[in-house]
């Protein structure tokens, strides 16, 4: 076999893996997030969170939520948020970009239903 069918047949076997693994990532995340829809409580999702993600991981996101929801104030600087949670300004930014700018909208979308339930216990 020549060179080139070489690198030409390993690129396409290298593209269709990629395929495959991608395919076998997104059907992954699809049952996580199917299986956290089935979750009814805080104490249930402390559980499940606790038994799937390492302390720092669960630290991460609980960070990010809280930048969220300071930024979502529009109170408070990057600076005066660093200085309140700790939180890099690099993550304070990325946060403020997916909370601005990107097309998911899942702050969003998470910022507003907590905002609807000010009036009931939850905390941030």
């Amino acid at each position: 076999m020549a060179l080139k069918d070489f690198e030409k047949k390993a690129k396409t076997q290298n593209r269709a893996t990629s395929l495959k693994r991608e395919k076998h990532e997104e059907e992954a995340a699809e049952s996580l997030f199917m299986a956290i829809l089935q979750l009814k409580n805080p104490k249930e999702c402390a559980s499940f969170f606790q038994d799937l993600c390492t302390p720092s991981e669960l630290s991460a996101m609980s960070e990010r939520l809280k930048v969220a929801k300071l930024l979502d104030e529009k109170t408070l600087s990057y600076r005066e948020i660093h200085d309140k949670t700790g939180v890099s300004l690099a993550t304070i930014g990325r946060v403020a970009r997916f909370l601005t700018q990107e097309r998911n909208l899942g702050y969003r979308l998470i910022l507003d239903r907590l905002n609807r339930l000010k009036g009931k216990s939850y905390a941030i």
